[in-house]
């Protein structure tokens, strides 16, 4: 992979954990207002229930997705960044633009998940 395609690929993920960041913050925060709400019955308190279930789930998520962002910004760093973990074959670009944290390239990533 060219330098200047890593450096893209950096930027992109850089932007995408910044994003997730912000993300998260906003979630904590409204988790917070949340509890703290009055709630005045029980249909309030199922409602608060329910977004804060939700808001920590998506939370979560994010989360996963921030540590493969962080490990794919380490293989950047060690110059392993686009060789899938399995076939140490280079994974495509185009499969690194749709997911540009991606471990494994399209065979193998089919491979993983049937094996999960």
């Amino acid at each position: 992979m060219e330098q200047n395609e890593l450096e893209e690929f950096k930027k992109i993920l850089l932007d995408r954990k910044e994003q997730i960041l912000k993300n998260i913050a906003e979630y904590k925060s409204e988790i917070g207002e949340l509890k703290s709400s009055e709630a005045s019955d029980e249909a309030d308190y199922a409602t608060i229930s329910s977004d804060t279930a939700i808001e920590e789930a998506i939370s979560r998520k994010q989360a996963k997705e921030l540590e493969e962002i962080d490990y794919a910004l380490k293989k950047i760093e060690d110059k392993t960044y686009g060789i899938c973990e399995m076939c140490e074959e280079e994974i495509g670009i185009d499969r690194l633009k749709v997911k540009p944290q991606a471990r494994y390239c399209i065979v193998c990533r089919e491979i993983v998940e049937k094996t999960s």
